[in-house]
């Protein structure tokens, strides 16, 4: 069995994620961990475990930690001191946990162009400092990571994407929901995908648009 530590549990990509994961591999464990977690009993199970607690709680993420193969971090990390990042970091590194997938903004390396690159610095400028941090802690950890840089997201049924890589152009302004649990689920079944990289994500068919397409 693979065993997959969800942290963030009850966010929008993050549940997309569990359903598949439960539906479509059998051979995966999950842990759920996430503030509330009366949200998330109902998928209690002999192959779900649901664990209340907080990314800014050491201990207990450390007590998380252990046994686990993989790690989706399913928030982005605007804390002004990065402990999430710092936390998960320190436990993974505590239980021998090397593989880390981490969800992030597009525009941290400044490689969305035009008019949309604009705006989007503009509407992210107050959590853009701590996202650049939280992708170089993950980056200098020595751990197996990848950064996840969404688009502005939407609803939308469909399952398409592009995958850009860290030196190149972001391509596109948004994406559905279903597209980036596409990719985090696909990391979980190979977790070489992607190993060691940031990657942006979104419907290339949105490039050139210069605001969200919902």
């Amino acid at each position: 069995m693979k065993n997959v530590l969800i942290l963030g549990a009850n966010g929008q990509i993050a549940r997309i994620v569990e359903k598949r994961l439960i539906e479509e591999q059998t051979d995966t464990q999950l842990t759920l961990y996430l503030r509330n977690s009366q949200r998330l009993s109902d998928l209690a199970s002999d192959r779900v475990k649901v664990i209340e607690g907080d990314a800014n709680d050491l201990d207990k993420l450390k007590e998380a930690m252990q046994g686990q193969d993989i790690v989706f971090m399913g928030f982005v990390d605007h804390d002004k001191e990065n402990m999430p990042t710092k936390n998960v970091i320190e436990a993974m590194n505590d239980a021998g946990v090397k593989r880390i997938l981490s969800s992030n903004i597009l525009g941290i390396y400044d490689e969305v162009p035009g008019e949309f690159g604009r705006w989007n610095k503009e509407m992210v400028s107050s959590g853009l400092e701590a996202a650049i941090k939280a992708d170089k802690l993950l980056a200098n950890s020595g751990l197996d990571y990848t950064t996840l840089r969404f688009p502005w997201l939407n609803d939308r049924d469909e399952v398409k994407y592009d995958i850009t890589h860290k030196n190149e152009e972001y391509k596109g302004v948004s994406g559905s929901r279903q597209s980036m649990a596409d990719v985090v689920v696909r990391m979980i079944k190979d977790p070489e995908f992607a190993n060691n990289d940031s990657i942006g994500i979104a419907d290339v068919d949105t490039q050139g648009e210069d605001r969200p397409v919902y």
